[in-house]
């Protein structure tokens, strides 16, 4: 594996490798891998003749009391589990090299951000926008890699690339989940032992919304209600919200048809949860 940490031999390389006939895929990330990661990176490895990915904490993604600096980080962990993985090229450049100037230019993609996590954190996705908008652009033509665990994000890039022209197929990936359902996320690092325990809740409540619909519920609010009453009978559960939308836009559905999104977000204790499930309402 090549490591690069300017913007222009990743660049140059990938160019290369298009030019001589190369399939290029692309796996952003900012690191703490975990194996929902790797599954991505095994993912762009085995669709494509060569596979790079990115390790950078994007500053751009932090809002007014997120601390940048308390983000996990582990270079060399991260560094070791992407080779293991067979990725050809990784990319870790600094912020310096990243924004080597104060940062103009904001990529904004409206309406699909405004409610869920956009709601909380309003300047989170115009961070991820401009940051993933810059990794394609220094990529090149690519397949570029997410996890449907940030199913909202899965959209937004999406969108972003469809709108902005960009030469980029946008592959989502299933979660990964531990055996009781949690899904793999860097912020289950900070769940207690308690909290650890009682975090499933959140799949267990959207896997009942699923099984609600699957057997022709189609009334979005009694689904929601059932979610909402589940999660709120744990106590460590703080939760921030629950909804059923269309997959495509994550925009209300009402009654519930076509294909659907169950979201879920909620606290326990010092880590705020997401998580999603799809299901197609017949």
């Amino acid at each position: 594996m090549q490591t690069h940490t300017t913007i222009a031999s990743l660049r140059s390389t990938l160019d290369r490798a298009r030019a001589g006939g190369a399939r290029v895929g692309l796996v952003p990330t900012m690191g703490f891998l975990h194996a929902g990661h790797v599954s991505l990176l095994e993912r762009a490895v085995a669709d494509n003749d060569v596979a790079a990915a990115t390790l950078f904490v994007n500053p751009l993604q932090f809002g007014a009391g997120e601390d940048l600096a308390a983000y996990p980080r582990d270079l060399p962990r991260d560094a070791a589990l992407v080779a293991a993985a067979g990725v050809d090229h990784l990319f870790t450049p600094t912020v310096e090299e990243m924004y080597p100037t104060p940062v103009l230019t904001s990529v904004s993609v409206a309406g699909i951000t405004e409610r869920f996590e956009g709601a909380s954190r309003p300047t989170h996705f115009a961070g991820v926008a401009t940051v993933v908008a810059k990794l394609f652009a220094i990529a090149g033509p690519c397949r570029a890699y997410f996890g449907e665990k940030d199913f909202q994000q899965v959209a937004v890039v999406r969108r972003m690339a469809a709108d902005l022209s960009l030469p980029v197929e946008v592959v989502a990936c299933p979660t990964v989940r531990e055996p009781d359902g949690l899904a793999l996320s860097s912020r289950n690092v900070y769940l207690t032992a308690e909290e650890r325990a009682a975090a499933p809740v959140l799949h267990r409540a959207l896997s009942a919304g699923a099984a609600a619909v699957t057997a022709g519920e189609r009334s979005a609010s009694v689904v929601r209600d059932l979610m909402r009453d589940l999660i709120a009978a744990e106590p460590l559960a703080q939760l921030d919200y629950v909804d059923v939308v269309d997959a495509a836009t994550l925009a209300p559905v009402e009654p519930l048809v076509g294909a659907l999104r169950l979201l879920a977000a909620a606290r326990f204790g010092k880590a705020r949860l997401l998580d999603n499930l799809g299901v197609l309402a017949e």
